[in-house]
């Protein structure tokens, strides 16, 4: 499978916004028309939108979800993978998504809360449509928008959630994410070294050279945010630089 670059859609208060570590009120970007900005991204390349209700991770109501579903119509048409994530919190909530025509559904403190749900929506929909997000904080797992800190480890977990159908892991640094000063590829890598199922990376991309070294981990792609939205590459580039 080739090493995608995902752009990043992250929906807070109807805007598309870029956050510093996923703090409210640490906004860099924001831009009024979401669906605007994910149909852009098309335009230039991309494959595959990686859209995140913050609204939902941060206070569990999924407040973005009309613009979310007009994305989603939107780029089906267009044959773009769509993965969702934020405030999803149940059988019904991935159901709903599912329907709508995500391809895939993110589950975060869903799944941490209650890992059995993996298993049943595995079951329902297949693998394939469920993603488990492992952020991690100081080598810890992270939960409800990274407010909480849980005592397993993203390795831990990833072992776990594959046992019980995940068809793909998202993991994000923490300690990188939102301030683009590079990345660290060591908990990528462990956690790609772990599992046999595909690991999608996240946090701290700031260069090209990022993305070549997230790439050497053997994770299956990168969702990127500021980096795109501040113009320190463009899509294009990403697409152009990883294909080399």
């Amino acid at each position: 499978m080739d090493f995608e670059v995902i752009p990043a859609v992250d929906m807070r208060g109807g805007k598309c916004v870029q956050l510093v570590q996923g703090v409210p009120g640490s906004e860099i970007i924001s831009l009024d028309d979401p669906l605007a900005v994910a149909l852009d991204w098309v335009v230039k390349g991309a494959k595959t939108l990686h859209l995140v209700d913050l609204d939902g991770a941060i206070e569990g109501k999924r407040k973005n979800a009309p613009i979310l579903e007009g994305i989603v119509k939107a780029c089906k048409e267009k044959g773009v993978c769509i993965q969702v994530g934020g405030g999803i919190r149940n059988f019904e909530d991935v159901a709903a998504l599912l329907k709508l025509g995500v391809s895939r559904v993110i589950l975060g403190t869903a799944a941490l809360q209650d890992p059995e749900l993996v298993r049943s929506l595995a079951r329902a929909f297949g693998s394939a449509s469920i993603t488990v997000a492992l952020d991690a904080k100081n080598g810890k797992i992270s939960i409800k928008g990274w407010t909480e800190e849980c005592v397993q480890t993203p390795v831990e977990m990833g072992r776990k959630f594959e046992e019980l159908g995940a068809g793909s892991l998202l993991f994000t640094n923490i300690d990188t994410e939102g301030l683009m000063q590079g990345v660290n590829p060591i908990p990528t890598k462990e956690l790609v070294e772990s599992v046999s199922i595909p690991v999608i990376a996240s946090g701290g991309v700031s260069s090209l050279q990022d993305l070549r070294i997230l790439k050497e981990t053997g994770a299956s792609g990168v969702v990127v945010g500021s980096a795109l939205y501040t113009d320190r590459f463009t899509l294009e580039e990403a697409i152009e630089f990883i294909r080399d």
